[in-house]
């Protein structure tokens, strides 16, 4: 059997969850089945039964808009995705960035076509400031891909009621597979040279979140809820990579704003690499 995965993000190219996502259910994947990664960027790579494929720009110039531009570049590349040919036994699709190119599969090649739903469109209103009239295609292209899907997997019993809520699917096809982590990776060490390095107290426990700088990820509300968290208690953000400079400025503002009342804040603004996340979690 071989499975055709389709996402915009893979390693190194990573900046948010689906992507984490992604590379680890394609590593579990290639020890049972043939797997191939097609995703946006350059990546190239084959090691045994998974291989990796990227998909660049190729150099076509995007003319509109600039808040169009990632909309437009999925559109391309999804379709590149699928005149690549496919000759996989499903395609699985993560993110409305590739779903145009699990319909094209489905629809020229006749597989079935499996979406797993990370979150939704229709619960991310606040898209429009980031996509503008490009909000309303991922609105489309996610209903249409989600209504002609074979199979929808949705990360918890929350998010496979939201499905049901926004679509027409039978609940028959939807089916929760929840997010797990690797156990043998994701353990504790003794270095603590990423803490130090940020200056975050190496002998206290400490709230923490880690997430892009999205509306989605509710890092909004952490912040103000910090003026009801101990003072004494450290607050380490690994907070990076802002959908907008709009948005950007509004966090940059609300830490700036909850500085003046208490310290212990740590805002590490980078998007860190996995052996310093393992240390700071």
């Amino acid at each position: 059997m071989k499975t055709l995965l389709l996402t915009n993000e893979y390693p190194p190219n990573t900046y948010g969850g689906a992507g984490v996502h992604v590379e680890y259910l394609s590593r579990e994947l290639a020890k049972l089945m043939q797997v191939e990664v097609r995703c946006f960027g350059e990546q190239c790579s084959e090691n045994g039964s998974l291989k990796v494929r990227g998909v660049p720009l190729a150099g076509k110039e995007i003319g509109a808009p600039k808040p169009l531009h990632s909309v437009f570049g999925a559109i391309q590349r999804s379709a590149d995705m699928s005149g690549m040919g496919v000759d996989a036994d499903l395609v699985h699709c993560h993110t409305w960035y590739t779903h145009w190119g699990g319909i094209l599969s489905k629809l020229a090649y006749g597989v079935p076509l499996i979406i797993t739903t990370h979150s939704l469109e229709p619960l991310r209103p606040w898209k429009r400031e980031q996509l503008a009239g490009g909000y309303d295609f991922s609105l489309w292209v996610e209903k249409t891909a989600l209504e002609m899907a074979d199979a929808i997997i949705a990360v918890s019993e929350g998010a496979k009621a939201d499905v049901l809520k926004h679509f027409q699917v039978p609940e028959d096809r939807v089916h929760v597979i929840h997010n797990g982590i690797d156990l043998q990776e994701f353990r504790k060490v003794e270095s603590h040279e990423a803490l130090v390095r940020y200056g975050v107290p190496v002998d206290q426990p400490y709230v923490l979140f880690v997430g892009r700088i999205t509306r989605q990820k509710g890092i909004q509300y952490l912040i103000q809820a910090l003026q009801y968290v101990d003072p004494d208690i450290p607050v380490v953000l690994c907070a990076g990579a802002p959908d907008t400079p709009a948005i950007a400025a509004e966090i940059r503002e609300a830490i700036d704003m909850v500085k003046m009342h208490r310290g212990q804040i740590y805002w590490i603004q980078e998007m860190l690499d996995k052996p310093n996340l393992i240390e700071i979690y």
